[in-house]
């Protein structure tokens, strides 16, 4: 895990993107689902530069319906560390930036809900890649984060593995970039 940077709010802001992905246990907070996996790429300066990860033990087991989609087992969740040890890292990390994240009201849902646990908050400013690309690419057959990059890189994301929260936050930074003209 990393930590530290300094950001801002604004749009047009020149400082620290922080692209966001979370995998859990289900899609419902309200239900008790949990963040099991977090990942964070840095854009300083129109470049990735730092990363975050870490797989979270909640001590509950994971359903196999979000097995399925993201591939992490309870068993690789032994011996990770606990929420109460990842999240103030991760708030320190995010500190001052702008989070960016493809349907970002899931991550950042999932994540005051996680910070609400443990009494910190979250209030950094976000923005969303699924929104701005249903805006600016109406056409696409739909708007899922692979084919968004697909369209945007030119390329599939065989070299990252999808629903794994470092691999998908760091194509949301290169989605991100190619959307500022970067």
């Amino acid at each position: 895990m990393v930590a530290g940077g300094k950001g801002g709010s604004r749009l047009r802001y020149t400082g620290r993107y922080v692209m966001i992905d979370v995998e859990t246990t289900g899609l419902s907070t309200s239900r008790g689902d949990r963040i099991i996996e977090i990942g964070a790429a840095t854009i300083e300066q129109d470049q990735i530069k730092d990363e975050f990860h870490s797989l979270i033990n909640i001590g509950k087991r994971i359903p196999l319906a979000a097995r399925l989609i993201h591939g992490i087992t309870n068993k690789m969740l032994t011996g990770q560390p606990k929420p109460e040890d990842v999240f103030p890292l991760f708030n320190e990390f995010i500190q001052d930036s702008v989070l960016v994240a493809h349907n970002a009201r899931f991550d950042i849902g999932f994540l005051m809900q996680e910070f609400g646990r443990l009494g910190l908050v979250l209030g950094n400013k976000y923005r969303c890649t699924l929104e701005m690309s249903r805006a600016r690419y109406p056409r696409l057959p739909n708007h899922r984060l692979e084919t968004v990059y697909r369209h945007l890189c030119g390329k599939s994301n065989g070299e990252s593995q999808a629903h794994r929260a470092l691999g998908d936050a760091k194509m949301v930074a290169e989605i991100w970039m190619k959307m500022m003209g970067r």
